[in-house]
């Protein structure tokens, strides 16, 4: 019989202590075909959609501007243009719009200026009424609105900013809600591996979003984009609402192995005290702040490469539409896998090696974070060497996916009760990146020079070097005192 042994059950010298009787009577049940291991797949599907609606605008915003010449290809870079054989074009019908610069900086940013308001409403509303309904209404709206994008834009940038506002407000739940979510169904011993799959469908959306946004552009246009991908997400919002429940106990298919597996794990981190939230406790905790920098240090590298890498593969490099996408989505294949295999690896070195759920936050932290920046600096160095320069962007993403096992989880640490509300204030201000960076960015790179973007990435490596050393420096494992009644002593 597997024996379950949690960060909560360590003392200051993190020896183990005896489980109860009750804990020791209780398996481990088995991940394949439960319903843990399905909320996580089907979460991550969830986080697909999310973020392929999020970052298709980047890949169609290359074809819906008035720059390109009859080829499809961009008419002034950097470098030289690649040439490719030639293809016919199909149904290049739809609109093209004369923006500049700067309105192009606030297009991109707009979307996370609705994506900030609900963060943290998201999390107080998870946690009081349940995160089904809530995170998938959230992407649903965000559907929605993906659906009008097309007619927006005809209409001005300014309804199309408007649009964009809205889909962020709707996508804004849906992380905060998840972590809620996650806090009743994540043993503490899998939470690494079950949180790794769900998130890495951000990544998934990314890869698949970015090369077909780009191919669904040149044979077809850049409105099907926005049609294609709305389809894809009514088709996950059917499947959540029939599929998915608040918390084990209210899962009508889940075995009784299972809930009791996961309830009792959770029994001495969980407090359920009504409406009460501990405001003043949480808003003064250092181990919070510790990830609010880290959150914001990363999304800052993160989110410019995320809504600026076409521009900067189209604008510098000299690829086409039709390459561009594949190309911009390389990064985020290796981001992905390095995520999923480190929550695999987090787990393992916290259950089976007893390393401190700290130790191996920090850990995880200082390599996606601090190798990132390293990359992205050399990249900007690479001039027109474009097999170097996607290799060092694609390494800088890649190696940020190990962050998915360090701050990014440690709310679920240090007050699994309250990891929405946690989560909902920490991804505020890890917003504000997506709503500046752009607008930064293009303000630095108005002739598309390599050294104008040379400044851009020293900025996002800086940011990032910065959080990686606060969060090290102040950020904990445990189960805060605040988010229990009756707290256990555990090492830190």
């Amino acid at each position: 019989m597997d024996r379950y042994i949690s960060d909560t059950e360590t003392d200051d010298q993190e020896q183990p202590l005896l489980l109860s009787r009750q804990d020791d009577k209780v398996e481990r049940a088995p991940a394949c075909c439960s319903s843990r291991y399905g909320l996580s797949l089907l979460s991550c599907y969830g986080f697909f959609v999310a973020y392929a609606l999020r970052v298709n605008l980047s890949v169609a915003m290359v074809d819906m501007l008035n720059n390109t010449d009859a080829s499809g290809n961009t008419s002034k870079s950097v470098c030289p243009a690649h040439s490719s054989p030639a293809r016919p074009i199909y149904n290049h019908t739809a609109s093209v719009y004369d923006w500049d610069s700067e309105t192009q900086g606030w297009i991109l940013g707009s979307f996370f200026y609705g994506y900030i308001l609900t963060q943290i409403p998201g999390g107080y509303l998870a946690r009081k009424y349940g995160a089904k309904w809530l995170l998938g209404l959230g992407i649903l709206g965000t559907v929605v609105f993906t659906l009008l994008t097309p007619m927006a834009a005809d209409l001005g940038a300014g309804y199309l900013i408007a649009v964009r506002v809205l889909e962020g407000i709707g996508e804004g739940v849906t992380f905060p809600a998840m972590h809620a979510m996650w806090a009743f169904w994540a043993p503490p011993m899998e939470r690494s591996r079950l949180l790794t799959i769900a998130y890495t469908g951000a990544q998934l959306g990314t890869v698949v979003a970015l090369p077909l946004s780009a191919q669904i552009c040149f044979y077809l246009d850049w409105t099907w984009v926005f049609y294609i991908f709305g389809i894809v997400g009514i088709v996950w919002f059917i499947l959540w609402a029939l599929l998915v429940s608040n918390t084990p106990s209210t899962h009508p298919r889940i075995t009784e192995q299972e809930r009791l597996y996961i309830t009792s794990s959770l029994n001495k981190e969980l407090t359920l005290s009504g409406d009460h939230i501990p405001w003043g406790s949480i808003l003064t905790s250092m181990p919070l702040w510790a990830i609010v920098v880290a959150h914001f240090s990363y999304n800052w590298t993160f989110y410019t490469l995320l809504t600026l890498l076409p521009t900067y593969m189209s604008d510098v490099l000299g690829f086409s539409i039709k390459e561009n996408g594949a190309l911009s989505a390389l990064p985020y294949i290796g981001c992905g896998l390095l995520a999923v295999l480190g929550g695999q690896l987090a787990d393992y070195l916290r259950e089976n090696c007893f390393y401190r759920t700290v130790v191996v936050r920090k850990a995880f932290s200082l390599v996606g974070m601090i190798g990132p920046a390293v990359f992205i600096v050399a990249a900007g160095y690479t001039g027109c060497n474009y097999i170097l320069a996607v290799a060092f962007l694609s390494i800088s993403s890649s190696l940020g996916g190990i962050v998915a096992s360090g701050f990014n989880i440690n709310h679920l640490d240090i007050a699994p009760s309250y990891a929405g509300i946690l989560l909902g204030i920490t991804n505020s201000f890890a917003t504000i990146p997506g709503m500046v960076g752009p607008v930064i960015a293009r303000a630095l790179t108005k002739n598309n020079t390599i050294e104008e973007w040379q400044t851009v990435f020293y900025i996002s490596a800086g940011i990032n070097l910065f959080g990686a050393v606060f969060y090290t420096v102040f950020g904990q494992g445990v189960v805060q005192p605040w988010a229990v009644h009756n707290p256990h002593s555990h090492g830190n």
